[in-house]
């Protein structure tokens, strides 16, 4: 891990815990991150511009949950919130 690393506006105030796993963290180079977004579409934007078309094209099958809750990209985030990035999983027996 690299360790934690910003993302949002220049000069903003980055306050949101984004945690990434799989193969989001390792597109990002961590497995943790602090963001400052007014919504979800608007960090993953962020984050997609950041790290990549790949890192896109996971999100767009994957799972955005903000305090232990599944969310679109609609939702709106505050300071406090805790978001965790979830790559599609397969499996199967």
């Amino acid at each position: 891990m690299r360790g934690d690393t910003a993302v949002g506006a220049p000069g903003g105030d980055p306050r949101m815990k984004v945690r990434l796993f799989a193969a989001l963290r390792e597109l990002a180079g961590s497995s943790e991150l602090d963001a400052d977004a007014p919504d979800v579409g608007t960090l993953l934007a962020d984050l997609s511009e950041r790290f990549g078309p790949r890192f896109d094209r996971v999100m767009e099958v994957g799972t955005v949950i903000v305090d232990g809750e599944p969310a679109g990209r609609e939702r709106t985030l505050g300071p406090d919130d805790e978001v965790a990035l979830l790559p599609p999983v397969s499996g199967g027996s």
